[in-house]
């Protein structure tokens, strides 16, 4: 079904893909990005950059239901992109779609790329209850991304192709889901390669961060729900601060966007103003998180993605947030969680700090990094090529450029609204 200037919502652009009435330029594909989540949104801009500059495509964006899509209006109003509504997206034909999450998918008319949100498969999700709505048992439980309950529907395949970031994922994926096999592709991760052109900028993000020549930088990384180091731990917060030395340690927190997203950016700046007052960082929720991450001589972490990618700067990794997280046995990030030291609330924390730094193994880390991708700076270029096939065009050949990540900018605490400084 063709969407007409009188269909679309006054709110949005209008929009009818296949009647060159109302277009200045004609393109010859059509491509939606799909967005559930801000995070989701984040990593699908990685995707959706490798169209710069080619003026045969025409790039959409939608807002997909999820329960975490709080925050997703202002990111697509960020970033200006020509967005249509839900409704009307899954009555409308497109070339491509690109997604990085999984609800509703089966409901476009599109083939559809599934790219991973975070650092590849790492979490369990249980099945859902039975008919007579029984609880899901424990053998019911799949990888989150890898599972047919996210693959399969009406006992078809829906992605046409399942972007994985390790070939050692394709063994995963045959445990959980073979029938999915015939659509995955190794490409690669965005993250992976940005942090690693981000390195050699080290000291720039550490300055930005207010970091002195004499301090360590501990970065608290917390994921959200109530498993997670804030969801936990607040106290832990507070005595960082007040055991820390401020000469010789700095202080700087990295929330996942779900945080800011479910309390609101007032809320989250109110909660962090004492913190602030002491000389704690908050990274804004607009910043690049690569940027504090390699800047990190210590990352205090949970499960969530940005722990496991720290395991490429060399930092110290201690772990905090709910002990018994179900992790996918034998991931990465579980294999992370059974060797980095956790921080005991019982002990002095300077202490523990200086024992991790003692006994660091940069080797067993590095071998956990190499986990996260089998395709080192390869990302763009793969995934630039699963792309275009999909949409049956040849590639621009323009050379494909890792920008570093960019500087980042903290959170200027108290009452008033927004307000970020580098």
């Amino acid at each position: 079904m063709s969407v007409t200037w009188g269909d679309i919502d006054r709110r949005h652009v209008p929009l009818r893909l296949d009647v060159d009435r109302w277009a200045t330029r004609r393109v010859r594909r059509s491509v939606l990005a799909v967005v559930h989540t801000v995070t989701a949104g984040q990593r699908l801009l990685e995707a959706v950059a490798l169209f710069d500059g080619d003026p045969r495509v025409q790039v959409v964006f939608t807002a997909a239901p999820d329960v975490f899509s709080h925050g997703v209006d202002a990111f697509l109003e960020d970033i200006k992109g020509l967005v249509l509504p839900w409704s009307q997206a899954v009555q409308t034909r497109f070339d491509l779609a690109l997604a990085a999450s999984h609800g509703g998918l089966h409901e476009l008319h599109a083939p559809v790329i599934v790219l991973p949100h975070g650092a590849g498969y790492n979490k369990l999700v249980s099945a859902p209850a039975g008919r007579r709505g029984l609880p899901a048992v424990a053998a019911d439980r799949g990888v989150y991304g890898l599972s047919r309950q996210r693959l399969v529907r009406d006992g078809v395949v829906v992605p046409a192709a399942i972007v994985l970031a390790h070939e050692e994922e394709l063994g995963r994926l045959g445990r959980e889901c073979p029938e999915a096999l015939p659509a995955a592709e190794v490409v690669g991760d965005p993250c992976f390669d940005r942090i690693t052109a981000s390195l050699p900028s080290r000291a720039l993000y550490r300055e930005a961060l207010g970091t002195g020549a004499l301090q360590e930088l501990v970065l608290i990384c917390s994921t959200w729900g109530p498993d997670s180091l804030l969801g936990q731990e607040w106290e832990l917060l507070e005595r960082l601060v007040a055991e820390l030395p401020r000469d010789e340690f700095r202080i700087a927190v990295l929330l996942h966007p779900n945080v800011w997203n479910a309390h609101g950016e007032w809320q989250i700046r109110s909660w962090f103003a004492g913190l602030g007052r002491r000389g704690v960082s908050l990274v804004s929720q607009y910043a690049d998180w690569c940027g504090p991450l390699v800047a990190a001589d210590c990352i205090v972490g949970d499960h969530g993605s940005v722990s496991l990618y720290g395991t490429m700067t060399g930092a110290r990794i201690l772990t905090a947030g709910a002990a018994a997280v179900e992790l996918a046995p034998g991931s990465p990030m579980a294999e992370l969680h059974s060797l980095a030291p956790r921080l005991r609330a019982d002990r002095p924390l300077r202490r523990q700090l200086r024992r991790g730094a003692a006994t660091h193994r940069a080797d067993r880390y590095a071998r956990i990094a190499a986990r996260i991708t089998s395709e080192p700076g390869r990302f763009a270029r793969r995934m630039r090529a699963l792309i275009y096939r999909k949409l049956r065009l040849r590639a621009p050949a323009a050379r494909l450029w890792q920008e570093p990540a960019a500087l980042p900018l903290t959170v200027r605490y108290g009452s008033a609204p927004g307000g970020v400084a580098s």
